[in-house]
Order: C-alpha cells, then structure tokens, then sequence
C-alpha cells in the first residue's frame, strides 16, 4: 500500500501547488518539497527490492533469523531515513521559509522578479546538493543486499 500512497501524494502535491498561491515553481520550499517527494517515490521503489526479498525469505522459512540480520537492519535503517525526510517536508509546510525562485514573480505588480541570492537560495541549494551526495555515498558504500 505504501507505494500507491507515496505516488498518491506526488500526485495530490502538484495538483494542490498548482491550484493555490503557492504555484509549482514560485517558492523554493515547494520546490524543495517536490524534489523530496520525487526522490522519496524512488528511494522507495528501490527499498521494496530489499522487503521483497525480506518476505520471500521469511515465506520460505528456508533462512534463520542470522542470514536475514543485514536485510533488517536496512530496512531500519531506511525507515529511519524516511521518517527524517518525513519531518523535513513537514517543517517546509508549516515553516514556508521566504525566498522565492526567479519564476515567482513579484506579489505587488505580478511581474518577473530576477533571481535574489537571499540566504534562502544559498539554503536551499545547499541542503539539496547535501543530501543528494550523501544518498549517493551511501548508496555505493553499502554493501547490503539489494543494492547494486
């Protein structure tokens, strides 16, 4: 269930950015939002891999608990990792941190706006070129079944 879910709630994120003030590309914490969404509905299409194969062992019975240690703690370890991007996209709703990207347009006249470096920008790229690295390290350093 959690996979329909999670491209569930992609898919109600656009139509809801689209249908209010907020718009898709206006402000940098919506677009942030959405690469965490997208990035999430992915991370998630991998993770399965590992809780398949986590069932069919457990189905078998043909494995002891010994032999499924890694892929449990994986699957910890990425719940772990959910829940803390869970709480980022939570803290972007609720927070709205300003900045607005060079598509938001001004508020008073309704025009293009050039692209401020406010620390929000700086922010914002930071944080997404942080966290796209360290999934990236990660991912290759693990050698946890699933992976690779």
């Amino acid at each position: 269930m959690i996979v329909p879910f999670s491209l569930a709630s992609l898919a109600t994120g656009l139509i809801q950015s689209l249908g209010t003030q907020w718009g898709l590309f206006r402000h940098y914490w919506v677009v942030a939002k959405l690469l965490i969404t997208v990035g999430a509905s992915l991370l998630l299409m991998l993770h399965m891999q590992v809780v398949s194969s986590v069932a069919e062992a457990a189905s078998a019975g043909a494995l002891s608990a010994r032999h499924l240690r890694d892929p449990r703690m994986q699957l910890v370890a990425d719940a772990g990792a959910a829940s803390v991007v869970l709480l980022i996209a939570i803290a972007l709703s609720i927070f709205k941190p300003q900045g607005r990207t060079p598509f938001g347009g001004s508020i008073s006249d309704g025009s293009q706006v050039t692209a401020e470096r406010t620390p929000m920008v700086y922010t914002f790229w930071f944080v997404m070129v942080a966290v796209i690295i360290a999934v990236v390290i990660r991912h290759l350093t693990d050698g946890m079944p699933g992976h690779h």
